[in-house]
């Protein structure tokens, strides 16, 4: 079984790396499977193959966290998301098909060939941190894009709401409503990572986790914190001169800086208010200059 989870943007950045240093230790990765199979009780740690997928800057197709669950034939993938979309079903569809690519290529698997390959069997699920209001509880690609329609594919995602358990996923969704709370009352600082600590700790929310790693945490939060108020700087410096030069110059040399930087495509156009098609013909044709 491949698992793949995903807490995307900039915006969220101090939760989302939070999620990947989690998720990216085996014995938390295996209090997530067993939330969502909660009935499997044979799978142990060293079943578990990290495969997560990198960053990929041309098409910025990345997620946060990736798993195999060794001897299954089932594929989860799993997102963290704060603000409801329904673009989270095309997403998640994206990450599925480059995933079943990297499983192709790893095992060598001949997609072209007259005998029928083995796949995985997919299992995608959104762990929404907001309240659920009147959210569904599936979310279905066909229904929400092509609804009374012959479609000739579908796509459903499983939402995971806050529920009235102490399992690993509520924990996190506890910890983000924290995160919230106290950036709301002391901004993106040091007093606010170390609050977010204590209070958590106190509520038993990632406890052990975090009294493993209390230095690392506070430390990802503050450099993230200090890098999202300088993007937030760059990125207003860099719409008004846009604005005020008309600026195609300027526009090419910004992409090509956070390009430099590992920065995603979607980032890139987000920051510096170009398109997503703008910022790849930026690139395609700096990659033929130089």
């Amino acid at each position: 079984m491949m698992v793949l989870v995903h807490e995307r943007t900039m915006r969220l950045a101090g939760k989302d790396t939070v999620f990947r240093d989690l998720f990216s230790q085996k014995k938390y990765l295996l209090q997530m499977y067993q939330a969502l199979h909660p009935d499997d009780t044979t799978i142990k740690e060293d079943d578990l193959d990290i495969v997560t997928l990198k960053s990929i800057l041309m098409n910025g197709i990345y997620n946060d966290l990736g798993f195999m669950v060794r001897g299954s034939q089932l594929m989860i993938l799993v997102e963290a998301q704060s603000t409801w979309s329904s673009n989270i079903i095309i997403r998640s569809l994206m990450y599925l098909v480059e995933t079943y690519q990297d499983y192709f290529r790893e095992n060598k698997i001949k997609l072209y060939g007259s005998h029928k390959v083995d796949l995985p069997k997919p299992e995608l699920y959104v762990i929404y941190t907001g309240d659920k209001g009147s959210h569904p509880d599936i979310l279905s690609l066909k229904d929400e894009f092509f609804p009374d329609t012959d479609c000739c594919i579908d796509v459903k995602v499983k939402v995971i709401y806050l529920q009235d358990s102490d399992d690993i996923i509520n924990q996190y969704i506890g910890f983000c409503r924290v995160f919230n709370e106290q950036v709301a009352l002391y901004g993106r600082t040091l007093t606010a990572a170390k609050e977010i600590i204590r209070i958590c700790r106190d509520r038993n929310l990632l406890k052990e986790y975090l009294r493993e790693r209390e230095k690392e945490v506070e430390e990802i939060m503050i450099t993230l914190f200090d890098q999202e108020y300088i993007w937030n700087l760059e990125r207003d410096s860099i719409r008004s001169e846009a604005f005020a030069r008309g600026a195609s110059e300027k526009q090419t040399q910004v992409v090509l800086n956070m390009f430099r930087r590992n920065m995603a495509v979607d980032d890139i156009a987000d920051i510096s208010g170009s398109s997503v098609e703008e910022v790849k013909e930026i690139l395609k044709n700096a990659a033929v200059l130089h």
